[in-house]
């Protein structure tokens, strides 16, 4: 699939921004592996007809993560359950602070079927450079796993139950957009 020239614009509205973590440690049966979803983000992806000044901005609020689902543990998640893990991470974790995406390369490969970007992610006021590669299906769909380590960004992470259940180092972003096809497929000639 080409991707269409231009800019097109993501939030809530029309794709998902999700974080996964993951438990570990003597009591992580009791334990949950977090499904949330961030509520409020913007995002922009500016395809230029020069691949090499094509563009990937994003901004989201750490405030607005909600915990969609918690995967295992011995119980299910209460509302309170997920009320506390919301004030943590906003008191203890990502403390407000904006979260910050700028690309530096936007490069398609295999055929359009793949997008591979470079940038610059700010978490908790630190940032650091990261690379994720995006699949692109024959539908403008864009789906992508980007694995991080909360240390990289000098987030401790979490420990509970006097440590004996922790918050794994490494989490997971999930974006899942659809981009609008090449309008000019056909008048090329």
């Amino acid at each position: 699939m080409a991707l269409a020239t231009g800019t097109t614009t993501f939030g809530p509205e029309n794709a998902s921004l999700q974080v996964k973590t993951y438990r570990e440690g003597m009591a992580a049966r009791a334990g949950h592996d977090l499904v949330m979803d961030v509520a409020h983000w913007q995002g922009s992806i500016a395809i230029a007809p020069d691949p090499e000044r094509s563009t990937i901005e994003l901004t989201a609020d750490p405030r607005s993560l909600e915990v969609r689902e918690g995967v295992g543990g011995v119980r299910p998640l209460t509302d309170k359950d997920r009320a506390e893990i919301r004030r943590t991470i906003d008191e203890k974790v990502l403390r407000g602070q904006p979260i910050e995406f700028r690309s530096r390369a936007v490069r398609s490969g295999d055929g359009d079927e793949r997008l591979t970007v470079e940038g610059e992610l700010t978490i908790a006021g630190r940032t650091q450079p990261v690379a994720a590669q995006f699949d692109v299906d024959a539908e403008g769909r864009v789906h992508g796993t980007i694995p991080l380590r909360q240390s990289d960004w000098g987030i401790k992470p979490y420990r509970g139950l006097m440590g004996a259940l922790k918050v794994r180092d490494e989490l997971e972003i999930v974006v899942d957009a659809r981009l609008p096809p090449d309008r000019h497929e056909g008048d090329r000639g």
